[in-house]
């Protein structure tokens, strides 16, 4: 099926902004064209206003059907090259990686409609990478991609991206090619397959898959999938034959994208590694004239582990609003499920087959404790007198050592009353942390339990002031789903009465000098009770996550305290003074909290590496780094 389009001067585009960011390069087997190298992508230019290929947000830009724009002597291009310029003005603001058209570029594939068409992309030619791949009008729809010399080859083939430092290769008949793209800091391979790639065609676009094995594929073509009026996609019979040929036996294709058909619509497909294909149709041909250069943003967020897709036209967004008409103003952008959407995507996950993160290697205790450190704690053979098996107990007297050679060495203990369980030995850590290994707390309420790491009577820990600041580390875990009642569990502490310390500010002073607790709301409180004021300054945080690891750091520069998770400054952090912990020489607990002298129940999750500086760090110096 088919689209169209027209132009006018473009404008920043507010109602609809983005930001978002990626790169390019390449590689081929018998292919048409140069193969761009990584340092040539990775050149262009991440200043202000353009692409960065860095930023974990970028967008790839996705143009279907513009076929009615170029249509014999009703041509009318100026919609396109709108949407041209500002994919080219709007870039480094949307980050934009990469635009790719779906086919139907012209009516008839004609010398002069396809000519017209050519002229509209040197709006975009050398200022954003792009690809191009033929609809059944852009060429002779009963032939496949061995049809020979057509005027759409001589005007998209391999010549006119010979200079994209995108662009990989071709196929030798020219119609299928291939680009490589920087983007959120990693490689991604774009495929672009003729209206009807041909078995030899098939064969080509397997060996460029095979060529890059560890890179996540988009694959364009022109047809794919229909979808019904609801809006559910589903394969076409040439759908069916790439699904089962090509697409569904490798698992790095993980979104396809074709017009042709009209609706728009998605659906999600298993592949036969049996994860997700995500699979879009869309077009707007049928739409106020022809869809005016209507283009698709598909924004990845690799942060947020989703891909935000918005749909409208820059033509009509650049009209001056007084003089825009009414089928315009109703046609600027769509907002329907099937134009505006977002598609949850756990890239980690879902590209592990072929390309997994390795985890970082352990890091010795040596080069993590710089000056200052005061006692490091940690799970593994270097920290544990015994690791034991994943989720075999941690017996009552096992040793902690300090590495910092402080003597600050921790014994465990279980609260009385508590099973071996409340405390097992855990391979599980944080993707960041120095030591691949934890402890798994299993404290609760009613019956109370738990299990604790005390410091022997006289470590030195035990009647440290910090007045001159400290910097408290560790990287925690919450299970999922959080089950019993865990209100107020205690991370680390001190033991002893704040009013024994002489303070009298505290809601009770029954409670310690100094403690990291999670309230039944999973919001973090660090409270603590100065060495030289009468005062009980409490940061807060937001509510903590289940189910992921996260890095905490309580950070005193000897007149205030500032607590970061993972890396972030949180919002509730006081303004009072605070120079130093009025400790009472009474031991240092990881795992609880006292409430008068007594623990009430353990800490429930994961704990890791633990860390206690004698001065304030900048995340850039946490243990694991953050900028």
């Amino acid at each position: 099926m088919d689209d169209i389009g027209d132009r006018a001067g473009v404008g920043r585009r507010s109602l609809l902004q983005v930001a978002l960011a990626a790169p390019v390069i390449g590689a081929s087997t018998t292919l048409v064209g140069p193969v761009a190298s990584a340092e040539a992508a990775s050149a262009e230019s991440s200043s202000p206003g353009h692409f960065d290929p860095q930023s974990p947000r970028f967008a790839v830009a996705v143009l279907p059907d513009t076929q009615y724009l170029f249509d014999a002597d009703s041509s009318d291009p100026a919609p396109l090259k709108e949407t041209f310029h500002y994919l080219v003005t709007e870039r480094g603001d949307a980050n934009v990686a990469f635009m790719t058209h779906l086919g139907d570029v012209t009516e008839h594939g004609s010398e002069h409609e396809i000519q017209l068409a050519a002229d509209s992309f040197q709006v975009i030619h050398g200022k954003v990478p792009y690809s191009v791949l033929a609809g059944n009008h852009d060429i002779r729809s009963s032939t496949d991609d061995q049809r020979g010399d057509t005027p759409y080859l001589r005007a998209f083939g391999p010549r006119r991206f010979a200079g994209m430092p995108t662009f990989g290769g071709a196929s030798p008949n020219g119609y299928n090619s291939y680009h490589i793209l920087r983007a959120g800091g990693r490689s991604w391979l774009v495929l672009a397959l003729d209206w009807r790639a041909s078995d030899r065609g098939l064969q080509w676009a397997q060996g460029v898959i095979d060529a890059h094995r560890s890179l996540p594929v988009i694959l364009t073509t022109h047809d794919l999938v229909w979808a019904d009026d609801a809006g559910q996609a589903h394969l076409s019979e040439n759908g069916q034959r790439l699904w089962d040929r090509l697409i569904r036996r490798n698992d790095q294709i993980f979104l396809t994208l074709n017009g042709h058909y009209w609706p728009s619509g998605r659906t999600v497909l298993k592949n036969d590694a049996g994860h997700d294909v995500h699979a879009h149709i869309t077009n707007y041909q049928d739409r106020y004239y022809g869809g005016a250069g209507m283009i698709r943003l598909y924004s990845f967020d690799l942060v947020r582990n989703v891909v935000d897709v918005e749909t409208f036209s820059p033509w009509f967004l650049a009209q001056d609003p007084e003089k825009r008409s009414r089928l315009a103003a109703e046609t600027i952008e769509l907002t329907g499920p099937v134009d505006r959407f977002s598609v949850e995507i756990n890239f980690a996950d879902r590209f592990a087959g072929f390309a997994p993160v390795p985890p970082p290697a352990p890091r010795p205790a040596s080069a993590v404790m710089p000056r200052g450190t005061v006692a490091y704690w940690r799970f593994d053979a270097a920290g544990l007198d015994t690791t034991g098996t994943p989720g075999g107990p941690v017996v009552d007297g096992t040793v902690v050592r300090d590495l910092s050679g402080n003597g600050n060495n921790l014994t465990a203990q279980r609260l009385p009353n508590s099973a071996s369980e409340v405390l097992t030995w855990s391979p599980e850590h944080h993707p960041g942390q120095p030591a691949p290994a934890s402890l798994r707390f299993d404290g609760g309420k009613s019956p109370d339990r738990g299990a604790i790491l005390r410091a022997a009577t006289g470590a030195p820990i035990n009647c440290m002031n910090f007045m001159s600041g400290y910097t408290v580390e560790t990287f925690i875990k919450l299970p999922d789903p959080m089950q019993g009642d865990h209100a107020w569990m205690g991370i680390l502490s001190w033991e002893g009465r704040n009013g024994d310390a002489g303070k009298t500010t505290g809601w009770s002073t029954e409670e310690p000098t100094c403690s990291l607790n999670l309230s039944p709301e999973r919001f973090l409180q660090y409270v603590v009770y100065p060495a030289a004021q009468d005062a009980d300054p409490t940061s807060w945080s937001h509510a903590l996550p289940t189910g992921r690891w996260m890095h905490l750091a309580v950070v005193n520069d000897g007149r205030r305290t500032t607590v970061y998770i993972d890396g972030s400054k949180i919002a509730r952090n006081p303004s009072q003074l605070s120079t130093g912990i009025a400790t009472l020489g009474k031991p240092f607990v990881i795992g609880a909290t006292q409430f008068a002298q007594q623990y009430g129940q353990g800490f429930y999750g994961w704990i890791g590496d633990v860390r206690i500086m004698s001065r304030p760090l900048r995340p850039t110096e946490f243990l694991t780094p953050f900028e």
